[in-house]
């Protein structure tokens, strides 16, 4: 369940992390700073980014909601669209 973003308010769904691109293990600290995720939701002020979009976003600004896995941040806390090819 995501709810609506408001304003400049974009929800965005972690990326889980459970090991590196060469197979390495990593520790729950590295977990826990999971900064790329897919767009769930945006407010009505957002420009940059829709929903399904691969983000990359600034750690300190997100905020924790009613799911471990979802955060919401402001669209200027947003650093980038990722482009998978």
């Amino acid at each position: 369940m995501v709810t609506n973003a408001i304003m400049d308010r974009v929800f965005v769904r972690l990326e889980p992390l459970a090991t590196s691109k060469g197979g390495i293990i990593l520790p729950e600290t590295a977990i826990n700073e999971r900064n790329i995720g897919v767009v769930e939701s945006i407010g009505s002020d957002v420009k940059s980014v829709k929903v399904g979009d691969k983000v990359l976003f600034h750690t300190f600004d997100d905020l924790p909601t009613y799911d471990p896995d979802v955060v919401v941040v402001r669209e200027s806390s947003l650093l980038g669209v990722i482009i998978d090819e």
